[in-house]
């Protein structure tokens, strides 16, 4: 059952301090729109792009905007910052209203959008407590008998008869989720808050998230924390420039993000000279390189390396970590690299096939001398794509794990 359904949403804002001159806008709108006419100041809106100097004083916000949630559902958002994401959510939370479209949702909704959303700050955290009860729509014998759970949950009761004023941040955020995910809402809203609270807190709270959705309830939940994203969220939407980039289940959303904020693949790094190349007075890097270029997952890889070492030692020990999209080390290996003509070392590398799963993945290396102490290390000095060839469980998406070895399996019969 679908509890919330968006449909053809948009919000428009005007740039700039806003002064008596939209009286007039205004006026201008109501006589174009007795008169069947468009609305003049549509027309010069521009797009979402904080990187970009537009020449309207007008931008939409949200631009055709269309999903819809069903019920139970965990729904996670994701995007740059400015991509129009909080201002979604408060949209659905009827914070402030579109500019056009229409939103149709079934149930009571609790929104976490910033932090201390709905308290009063001279109450004290009981009083808020009962407060935001109230707003949501629960009795008073209803809050009471959640009351001591919504205290312990948010670990705040020696302050809860203090004026919230005096919390700080993370008190707030604390009590705050607390008494959204006690008071039993259909629809739970969770914006970024959630990164204010401590690592222990943070976990209780997706641990929440996900009971909240195994009753039924749903959430929808924004964050750039994108590994709560993946395991907190069935479904995924990314937002750009104030619109829907792409839409599918959390992984591939996330995937779909990380590969299009990547930096430009650039699977090789080379240098003439030792006075133009990457290093300091002790090692300068020569080249590396990523062959083929673009490998399938069954393919050898050969990475080559070569750099000039001015260090007094006759050999060097070069490291490197293979990192993955979420910045993870894949894994990491070395080899003591001897001195060669005009201060040069070289060596080769072998990723057999059958062993990297397909993704983006960067290269970092490290430097270090016989005592194995770091003399240069130099992140992301290329980054190369390794593609799926045939996909052959492509119904499953792509395959779990950081790796994907290709293992031998002998079926004996029983």
């Amino acid at each position: 059952m679908q509890v919330i359904k968006v449909e053809n949403l948009f919000k428009q804002y005007q740039l700039g301090q806003v002064s008596t001159g939209t009286i007039s806008h205004d006026l201008n709108r109501w006589f174009h729109k007795i008169r069947g006419k468009e609305d003049p100041y549509e027309i010069i809106t521009g797009e979402n792009a904080r990187e970009e100097k537009g020449i309207s004083t007008y931008i939409w916000a949200l631009k055709d905007i269309n999903f819809d949630v069903k019920q139970g559902e965990v729904l996670g958002i994701i995007g740059r910052n400015g991509a129009g994401k909080s201002t979604l959510l408060k949209i659905l939370s009827k914070v402030t209203a579109p500019t056009k479209g229409t939103i149709k949702i079934r149930g009571r909704i609790a929104s976490l959008l910033e932090v201390g959303t709905g308290f009063h700050p001279e109450l004290t955290g009981r009083e808020n407590i009962f407060l935001n009860g109230a707003i949501l729509g629960m009795t008073k014998s209803e809050i009471r008998s959640k009351f001591d759970e919504i205290v312990a949950f948010s670990g705040v009761e020696k302050y809860i008869d203090t004026p919230v004023k005096r919390y700080s941040s993370g008190m707030y955020v604390r009590l705050a989720f607390a008494v959204a995910a006690h008071l039993e809402p259909e629809i739970l809203i969770v914006d970024e808050v959630l990164a204010v609270g401590d690592a222990e807190f943070q976990k209780k709270c997706l641990g929440k998230m996900k009971d909240v959705s195994n009753q039924g309830r749903t959430v929808i939940f924004v964050s750039h924390n994108l590994v709560a994203v993946k395991s907190l969220c069935q479904r995924g939407i990314l937002m750009e420039r104030g619109g829907i980039a792409f839409m599918g289940s959390a992984d591939e959303t996330v995937e779909h993000y990380m590969k299009v904020n990547a930096a430009q693949l650039n699977p090789s790094i080379s240098f003439e000279n030792p006075v133009d190349a990457l290093g300091n007075e002790l090692i300068k890097l020569k080249t590396v390189s990523v062959e083929p270029t673009n490998p399938f997952i069954t393919d050898k890889i050969s990475i080559r390396f070569s750099f000039w070492n001015f260090s007094e030692d006759p050999s060097i020990f070069l490291a490197f970590d293979l990192i993955d999209l979420h910045e993870e080390v894949v894994f990491g290996s070395g080899f003591k690299i001897d001195k060669g003509i005009d201060n040069l070392c070289h060596a080769t590398c072998i990723i057999p096939g059958d062993l990297m799963n397909d993704g983006v993945y960067s290269i970092e290396l490290y430097f270090n001398n016989s005592d194995m102490k770091l003399l240069l290390s130099l992140p992301s000095t290329v980054s190369f794509e390794i593609a799926d060839k045939e996909r052959s469980y492509a119904y499953f998406g792509k395959i779990n794990g950081a790796v994907r070895p290709k293992l031998h399996w002998n079926i004996n019969p029983q």
